[in-house]
């Protein structure tokens, strides 16, 4: 909602910038997502990797002494 209420006042006071957004988000969105999926697919693999590594440690933790 706030987002929508800023893109009215940029439209109110400078509107060939406001179209110009207007215009843009979608090809700015399509060049992002890539890179978004990439970031995902990292996190995901430092993640797997993190766990594996501590895996022996809960595996020893969860042994009765």
């Amino acid at each position: 909602m706030a987002a929508f209420l800023l893109w009215l006042l940029l439209l109110v006071f400078c509107w060939p910038f406001a179209l110009l957004a207007l215009v843009l988000y979608p090809i700015v969105w399509l060049i992002c997502l890539p890179l978004r999926l990439i970031g995902i697919t990292v996190g995901a693999a430092f993640a797997f990797l993190g766990a594996l590594l501590m895996l022996p440690a809960r595996v020893l933790r969860g042994r009765p002494a």
